[in-house]
C-alpha cells in the first residue's frame, strides 16, 4: 500500500502568516474535546471504535423506512440541502426592463468594472456568447449576419462544459470566458430568460495575502457507499460526485456526502477516504478498503484546502448495521494492541522545525522512515497537530508483506487535478544529484531564511526538501505520491497556481527557482548596491565591469540556486545615431531560447494600385504570425514600389468594408477565409496611430455599390450591396462641389467595369484638343447605344445616322469605324451623367465597417440639400466619416456589372479578373524555409537567433544619454558566464495579445557534449588577457583551459496544443545511472534517446568539471557529511572523496527483489501513519547518544551516505548551528519487524551515493580519469524490461 496522502505537513506551516495564537489555542481545544483523540482508546480499539457521526443529535430511535428529510429536520439539520457551494446573494433590486441595446450596455459594463470581493458570487459566461450579445447592443453585424439584440438568446455555455456538465479545463478570460458579478447575471437572465448551463463561482482568498480570487474549478469529488461484499467487479450504478469550494469545511463536507447518499442517514456513519483512483460503481467493497489505503475522515472545522483533499478525491461512506460497522465484520484479524513507542533519539524540541511547529493546527498522517537522515520533522509540539489529526488510517488485519522497497527517485507524482505540469518540474529538479545532496545533507536547514521580505519564510524550502526525502527514501514502499503539502504552499505564495487549471511548466520552475534562493538566501539583510555603468575600453575593463556587476549582485544574492543555477547576461546597446554604445551584465537563472521557426501567417492579398491603367493583383504574401498589418503594409509597399504610409489595409466581407486593419491589428488573427484588401492612396492612408492630421489632407471616403430603390422618397431602408467596394480621395477643392465628388466617384468605378468607356462622354476631333482628356480606353469590339430608358442596342439592329454620332445620346465606335468615318481620334470630354445616383451617408466610422446594416434605422441618407444648408457655400461638402452610395438601376446594373445569374459577366471583380503576382522575394523565401524544413533545427540554431542582434521595436525604445532622447537601438544578448547546472528554456509558446500558439517543431540536442566554448565571454576574453600575461584570477576568471562541456540529465516535455496539453518528464537517476519516464504516478524505465523529441520543453544540462560543481555549496555539504561522520568514528578510516563525473558511477546488476511487504506505522497521539515530514512528539525524555545505541531498530554501521540502509545508523552535525535532529520512531508490529529485520540483514548496502552488494564487493572507482573522455560519457544500458518492478 502506497504512502497515505498527508493532511498538512508541519514543514508546510513554517511561515504560516494567517494562523495566530489565539487561532491554535482554538483548535488545540477542539482536538482536545474530540472522543478519538484518547491514546488508550485508539490503541485497544483499533479503528473499528473511531468515533462515529450519526445524523441525530439525541441518538433517537427511529424507524430505518422514516423520511431522512422529516427526520434530519427535526434534529435541526434540515439546513444540509443549503450548503451549496455560493448561495446567492439577495439583490437590492430587480434589474431594470424595458432598456434600450445601448443603456442595457451601459448597466453591465458598470458593474463589470466593480472588484471582486471574497464571498461574492460571479457567474462565467461563454465569449462566444457575450460577444454575439456585444456586437448586437453596439449595432455591428459579424460575419454571420446582423443579430438584434432581443434576438440574443439566453446565455449559452454549452462549449464550456464537458459531456458530465463540468467545466473544461485551461479556459481564459477575455478568450474562453467573460466573469461577471450576481447581478449582471441575474439581468442576463430576466432580459433574455434562463440559461444553458449557469456556472456560479464564489469569490475566495487566495494565498497568504488573500487576495480576491474566482474559484473557478471548485474541488468535485467522488462519493461511494461502504457495502459488505467480496465482489471484484463494479457494483452498482455509476458513483455520483459532490462539489463544494476549497474555503468549505470537512464538516461541510461530510453533511454533502452524507445527504448524497439517499437512504440511512439516520444511522451513525463514518467516512473513509480512499486513494485516488478509476472508480466506477457507486458502492464499494468492504474487503477492499486496505487494498485502496483508506483512512478515516475526522470531522472538524477544518477548510477543504488546509485538510489537503483535492480534485477528484474519492469518499466512502459506511454506514452501521445493526450496531456494527461494515469494515470490522470484514476483518479477519482481531483487533490488536498498537506496538509500544520507545522515546526518541535525539532532538530535544529547540531545532528549528520544532520551534516554527509548535502551535500548528494540523498532522500529516504518512509513514515514518526508520533510518532516513535527516528527516526534517518537528520533535516538539506536535502532540497536538497529532490530537487534530485530519484522517484515521485504516488497519488492515489480513493484509501485510506484500510491498517491497522502491528504487530511491522512482517515486512518482499523482496528478491531483491539472497538476502535471508541476509534477514534470519537480522530478527534473528532484533529478539534479547536487541540489537533492544539499537538501538530503540537511545543510538547507541551517540557511533558511524566515526573516527575508522577498521570501516565503522557509515555506517554500521547507516544502520542498521535505518532497525530495520522500521521493529519495531508501526504504520506501510506495510507487506514487501526490504532493499535496508542497501544492498548499505552493498556492499559498503563487495563488496563480491555485484551483486546477493547467498552467505553464516553466513558469513553475521559474518561480520555484526564485522562492528557494530567497527562502535559502545567505545575506540576511540586503545593502544598496548602484549598478556599474561601461565607460568604455577593451577587454581588460569589460571583464573589470563583468566582475563588478557580480560581485555587487553576490552582495544581496548568495544561495545554492546562485551556486548552482546562475550565470550572467552581457547585453549590449548601440544607439543608431550617435553609435553610443551601453553594456550591461546581468544574471540569468535559466536560459531561454527562441526556435527560429516563425509561425507564419500565409494569405493572398488583394492589391488595387490608384493608377487604373495598372491591373489589381492577388498578391501571395508569407510573413510571421504576430505580426502586425503595419509590418505587412511596409513589405506590400516594398514590393509594389509604393509608399507604405499610403497603403489603405481593409477587411471585405459581404461587399462591404468589414474590418479597420490598422497599425493594431495583427495579421493572426484573420483567418485563411478573410478577404484582405491593400488599397493604394495619393496620400498618407493615416493608418498610423503616430500620424497628425492636417488641414490640407483630402478626404478618404469609401464607396460601396447598391440597387436603386423602387421608392425613391424613402430615406432609409436595407438593401443588398453588391460588387467590390472602394475608395475615393477628394481633396478639399473637389469636395465643395457635387458634381466633382460625382465625376471623382465615377472615375474610380472604371476599374471594377469591362465597359469603362461607356462611363465617359466621348468627342472624335482631328487633333488632340489642350482642354481634353485622353485616357486608356479597352478595345471596342461592336457599336452600341444605351437609349434613355436604360436599353442597350447593339449597332448591328438598328440603322445608324449621321447624326446619331454628335448628340449626347452614348454611341461608341471602335478604332477603325472611327478612322474609316471621320478620321479624327475619340477623347473624353466628360464624365456621363446619370449612370448612378450618389447618396451620402454619415458617421460611418472606420471606412463603414461600425455599423449592422447600409442604411439602417439609425443610419439614414442625408441629402445632398440639408448638407448643403448645414455646411454653406464655397466650403467642403464632405466630412469625416463620410460614406458614398452608388445606386444602379436594373438596366445599368446589368450592363456596367451583369448580374449573379450571368456571374457578373461584366464585372471586374471576379476571380478570372486578377492577376497572380509572385515576387521573387516570396519564391526565395519559400525555397529556403522547404530547405530549412529538410535540414531539420537544432538547438545550436537556437543560440544562433539568442545571441543575434535585432533592432528596438516602436514600442521598446532606449533613451540615449548622448543624444538625450529615445531611439530605436540595435540590442544584442551573449553568454558571459554559465553556471554549472544549466536549465533551457525552448520558448515553444507564445502569446502575443490575443493570438497564442505553440511551436511543434523539433529541436535537435545532444544527450552528451553540449560545447558552449566558443558562446560564452568570459572564457575568451579570459584567453586573450591570459596570452596578454594579466592575472585573470583578480578578475575572477576561473579555468578557461576547461571546456565548457554539458551532459543532459533530464527533459520535462509537453504534449498537446496551447490551449491544455499534458507536461511529463525524463530523468537520469545518478544513482543507477537509469532514465526514467515520470508521467504523474507512472514510472517507466527509459532510455535518454527516448527524450531527444519534438515535446522536449526544459532541458537541464550539468556541467563537466576536474573540479566539483555547486562551489561553496559542495564544501558545505562535505563539511555536514564529515561532521556526521566524526560524530561516529573519531578516527574515520575512508577519506572523503570528491564527486567523479556521472559516469564513474557504476550500474548495479541487480534487481531489488520483490519481497511482499506492508508497514503501517502510527503515532503515538493518533490513528495517523506518521512520516519523515510529520513525526511524532517524543513521549519521554531523550536518551542519551550512547543509549541510543543500543535502539532495536539502529545497527551501529557508519554512515557514508545521504541515504541510509539497514546497515547505517542516524547521525548529526556537531557544528554550532545544528541541523534539525529529529528522527522519532515507533516500534513496528511484530510482523513489520521482523520484515525490517529481514530486510537489514540483506545484502544490498549504499555507500557513498552507489549502489552496490554487501562490503565485499565494492563498486571500483578510477578517481583519476578525465571527465572529458568519451568514457565518461553516460551509459545508457538497454534493459530487458522497460517497467519498473511494482507489485
Amino acid at each position: 500500500m502506497s504512502l497515505p496522502s498527508p493532511a498538512a505537513s508541519p514543514l508546510s506551516k513554517i511561515a504560516d502568516l494567517d494562523a495566530g495564537p489565539t487561532r491554535r489555542k482554538r483548535q488545540r481545544s477542539e482536538s482536545m474535546q474530540s472522543d478519538s483523540s484518547s491514546l488508550k482508546r485508539a490503541v485497544s480499539e483499533g479503528p473499528g471504535a473511531a468515533t462515529p457521526v450519526c445524523a441525530t443529535h439525541d441518538a433517537p430511535t427511529v424507524d430505518l423506512v422514516n423520511d431522512i428529510d422529516i427526520y434530519m429536520a427535526e434534529q435541526g439539520e434540515h439546513s444540509v440541502d443549503a450548503i451549496t457551494l455560493m448561495p446567492p446573494p439577495t439583490p437590492p433590486h430587480e434589474p431594470p426592463a424595458n432598456l434600450t441595446p445601448q443603456q442595457k450596455l451601459q448597466y453591465v459594463t458598470e458593474r463589470r468594472g466593480k472588484q471582486m470581493q471574497v464571498g461574492d458570487t460571479w457567474h462565467i459566461v461563454s465569449r462566444e456568447w457575450y460577444r454575439r450579445w456585444l456586437a448586437a447592443c453596439q449595432g455591428i453585424a459579424d460575419k454571420s449576419g446582423p443579430l438584434e439584440e432581443n434576438h440574443v438568446g439566453a446565455v449559452d455555455n454549452t462549449p464550456l462544459v464537458d459531456r458530465d456538465a463540468n467545466l473544461v479545463s485551461n479556459l481564459t478570460e477575455g478568450v474562453d470566458v467573460e466573469f461577471v458579478p450576481w447581478d449582471v447575471w441575474k439581468a442576463f437572465t430576466t432580459w433574455y430568460g434562463p440559461a444553458t448551463y449557469p456556472l456560479p463561482r464564489s469569490v475566495i482568498a487566495r494565498g497568504h495575502l488573500g487576495e480576491p480570487s474566482l474559484e473557478l474549478r471548485p474541488p468535485r469529488l467522488k462519493v461511494l457507499s461502504l457495502v459488505d461484499s467480496q465482489s471484484d467487479g463494479p457494483i452498482g450504478p455509476p458513483h455520483g460526485y459532490v462539489t463544494l469550494s476549497t474555503k468549505d469545511t470537512v464538516r461541510a463536507l461530510s453533511k454533502e456526502l452524507v445527504a448524497s447518499i439517499s437512504a440511512r442517514s439516520n444511522i451513525p456513519y463514518r467516512i473513509w477516504k480512499i486513494q485516488p483512483g478509476e472508480y466506477v460503481a457507486s458502492q464499494f467493497p468492504a474487503s477492499k478498503l486496505a487494498a485502496h489505503g483508506a483512512e478515516l475522515l475526522e470531522i472538524n472545522d477544518k477548510t477543504l484546502e488546509d485538510a489537503l483533499i483535492e480534485f477528484d478525491d474519492p469518499f466512502v461512506v459506511e454506514f452501521q448495521q445493526d450496531g456494527r460497522w461494515i469494515a470490522d465484520q470484514t476483518s479477519t484479524v482481531p483487533v490488536s494492541v498498537a506496538p509500544s513507542v520507545p522515546p526518541p533519539l535525539f532532538g530535544g524540541g529547540e531545532d528549528f522545525f520544532s520551534r516554527l511547529g509548535k502551535g500548528s493546527a494540523t498532522t500529516s498522517v504518512t509513514q515514518i522512515q526508520p533510518r532516513q537522515v535527516p528527516s526534517p520533522a518537528p520533535s516538539a509540539g506536535s502532540s497536538a497537530k497529532a490530537q487534530d489529526s485530519q484522517v484515521v488510517p485504516f488497519k488492515s488485519f489480513g493484509f501485510s508483506k506484500n510491498r517491497i522497497p522502491q528504487e530511491p527517485g522512482t517515486l512518482g507524482l499523482g496528478n491531483m487535478g491539472n497538476t502535471c505540469f508541476m509534477n514534470s518540474a519537480l522530478q527534473c529538479l528532484a533529478h539534479t544529484k547536487e541540489l537533492t545532496d544539499y537538501f538530503l545533507s540537511g545543510v538547507y536547514q541551517n540557511e533558511l531564511n524566515t526573516d527575508n521580505p522577498l521570501g516565503m519564510g522557509g515555506a517554500i524550502a521547507a516544502a520542498f526538501g521535505t518532497l525530495l526525502h520522500r521521493i529519495w527514501a531508501k526504504d520506501s514502499t510506495a510507487t506514487s505520491y501526490s504532493p499535496r503539502e508542497f501544492k498548499m504552499q505552493l498556492q499559498r505564495f503563487a495563488p496563480q497556481f491555485s484551483g486546477y487549471q493547467q498552467h505553464d511548466s516553466q513558469e513553475l520552475m521559474a518561480f520555484l527557482l526564485d522562492g528557494l534562493h530567497e527562502d535559502l538566501n545567505r545575506v540576511l539583510k540586503k545593502p544598496y548596491v548602484e549598478k556599474p555603468d561601461w565607460e568604455g575600453g577593451g577587454d581588460f575593463e569589460l571583464a573589470q565591469l563583468a566582475q563588478k556587476s557580480w560581485h555587487g549582485y553576490m552582495q544581496r544574492n548568495d544561495s545554492v540556486i546562485v551556486d548552482l543555477f546562475q550565470g550572467q547576461y552581457q547585453s549590449t546597446l548601440v544607439c543608431p545615431e550617435c553609435q553610443k554604445v551601453s553594456i550591461t551584465f546581468d544574471p540569468f537563472m535559466y536560459l531561454t531560447l527562441p526556435i527560429p521557426v516563425t509561425k507564419k501567417w500565409k494569405h493572398v492579398v488583394e492589391y488595387i494600385p490608384w493608377d487604373s491603367s495598372n491591373p489589381h493583383v492577388k498578391v501571395p504574401v508569407e510573413i510571421g504570425r504576430d505580426s502586425t498589418f503595419k509590418e505587412l503594409r511596409a513589405l506590400l509597399g516594398r514590393w509594389m514600389g509604393a509608399p507604405p504610409e499610403n497603403l489603405l489595409t481593409l477587411e471585405i466581407f459581404s461587399n462591404r468594408f468589414y474590418k479597420n486593419l490598422d497599425d493594431n491589428a495583427l495579421c493572426g488573427d484573420m483567418l485563411d477565409s478573410d478577404t484582405i484588401a491593400c488599397f493604394e492612396l495619393p496620400c498618407n492612408a493615416r493608418q498610423s496611430r503616430l500620424y497628425k492630421k492636417k488641414e490640407t489632407d483630402p478626404f478618404i471616403i469609401p464607396v460601396f455599390a447598391t440597387d436603386l430603390l423602387a421608392s425613391p422618397q424613402y430615406s432609409y431602408r436595407s438593401p443588398i450591396n453588391f460588387g467590390h467596394p472602394f475608395i475615393v480621395v477628394i481633396d478639399s477643392e473637389q469636395a465643395r462641389s457635387t458634381q466633382a465628388i460625382y465625376e471623382a466617384v465615377v472615375d474610380r468605378l472604371q476599374r471594377w467595369t469591362t465597359h469603362a468607356v461607356d462611363l465617359f462622354t466621348w468627342e472624335e476631333v482631328p487633333s488632340v484638343s489642350v482642354d481634353s482628356v485622353l485616357i486608356p480606353v479597352p478595345p471596342m469590339d461592336s457599336l452600341t447605344e444605351i437609349k434613355e430608358n436604360g436599353e442597350v442596342v447593339r449597332v448591328e439592329d438598328m440603322n445608324v445616322d449621321e447624326g446619331d454620332i454628335t448628340d449626347e445620346k452614348a454611341v461608341i465606335q471602335d478604332d477603325a469605324t472611327m478612322d474609316t468615318a471621320i478620321n479624327g481620334i475619340p477623347q473624353v470630354v466628360g464624365i456621363k451623367k446619370d449612370v448612378c445616383n450618389l447618396r451620402l451617408q454619415a458617421s460611418q466610422k472606420d471606412y463603414g465597417t461600425g455599423f449592422s446594416t447600409y442604411g439602417s434605422s439609425s443610419q439614414r441618407f442625408e441629402s445632398w440639400e440639408t448638407r448643403l444648408e448645414e455646411m454653406g457655400k464655397d466650403v467642403p461638402l464632405l466630412k469625416e466619416m463620410d460614406a458614398l452610395y452608388c445606386e444602379f438601376d436594373e438596366n445599368l446594373k446589368a450592363y456596367y456589372f451583369g448580374d449573379e445569374a450571368s456571374s457578373w459577366e461584366h464585372a471586374r471583380w471576379t476571380n478570372n479578373a486578377w492577376i497572380t503576382f509572385l515576387h521573387p522575394e516570396y519564391i526565395e523565401a519559400k525555397k529556403v524555409a522547404s530547405e530549412k524544413r529538410s535540414k531539420g533545427l537544432s538547438i545550436d540554431d537556437c543560440l544562433t537567433e539568442f545571441t543575434k542582434e535585432e533592432q528596438l521595436g516602436e514600442d521598446d525604445l532606449w533613451y540615449c544619454p548622448r543624444c538625450k532622447k529615445h531611439q530605436q537601438a540595435t540590442k544584442k544578448f551573449d553568454l558571459w558566464r554559465v553556471p554549472d547546472i544549466l536549465a533551457v528554456h525552448l520558448k515553444r509558446f507564445s502569446n502575443s495579445r490575443a493570438l497564442r500558439d505553440k511551436i511543434d517543431t523539433f529541436v535537435d540536442f545532444p544527450i552528451q557534449g553540449l560545447d558552449l566554448t566558443n558562446l560564452v565571454g568570459e572564457q575568451k576574453v579570459g584567453q586573450r588577457l591570459a596570452e596578454d600575461g594579466i592575472a585573470i584570477e583578480e578578475l575572477g576568471i576561473g579555468n578557461v583551459e576547461e571546456p565548457l562541456i554539458y551532459d543532459l540529465y533530464a527533459v520535462d516535455e509537453h504534449l498537446g496544443g496551447l490551449g491544455g496539453g499534458h507536461y511529463r518528464a525524463y530523468a537520469l537517476n545518478h544513482l543507477t545511472e537509469q532514465w526514467y519516464h515520470f508521467d504523474d504516478s507512472y514510472v517507466t524505465r527509459s532510455e535518454a534517446y527516448q527524450a531527444v523529441n519534438a515535446n522536449a520543453y526544459l532541458l537541464f544540462y550539468k556541467r563537466r568539471s576536474n573540479e566539483p560543481l555547486g562551489g561553496k555549496t559542495y564544501y558545505k555539504i562535505e563539511e555536514a557529511r564529515l561532521s556526521v561522520d566524526e560524530a561516529v568514528d573519531p578516527n574515520p578510516s575512508m577519506d572523503t572523496q570528491l564527486p567523479t563525473p556521472p559516469s564513474e558511477i557504476v550500474a548495479p546488476t541487480f534487481v531489488l527483489p520483490q519481497k511482499p511487504q506492508n508497514i503501517v506505522w502510527r503515532t503515538p497521539h493518533s490513528h495517523d501513519r506518521s512520516t519523515p515530514s510529520s513525526s511524532p512528539p517524543p513521549l519521554y525524555e531523550p536518551p542519551s547518544f550512547e543509549e541510543s545505541q543500543h535502539d532495536q531498530l539502529l545497527p551501529s554501521a557508519g554512515l557514508n551516505s545521504l541515504l541510509m540502509d539497514g546497515e547505517q545508523t542516524l547521525h548529526f552535525s556537531s557544528s554550532s548551528k545544528a541541523s534539525p535532529t529529529s528522527s522519532n520512531e515507533v516500534e513496528a508490529d511484530d510482523d513489520d519487524a521482523a520484515d525490517l529485520r529481514r530486510f537489514e540483514s540483506s545484502p544490498i548496502q549504499l555507500m557513498e551515493g552507489e549502489w552496490q552488494l554487501s562490503s565485499s564487493s565494492p563498486s571500483p572507482v578510477d578517481s583519476e580519469s578525465n571527465p572529458f573522455s568519451d568514457a565518461n560519457s553516460q551509459k545508457n544500458e538497454v534493459v530487458d524490461n522497460n517497467d519498473i518492478p511494482r507489485p
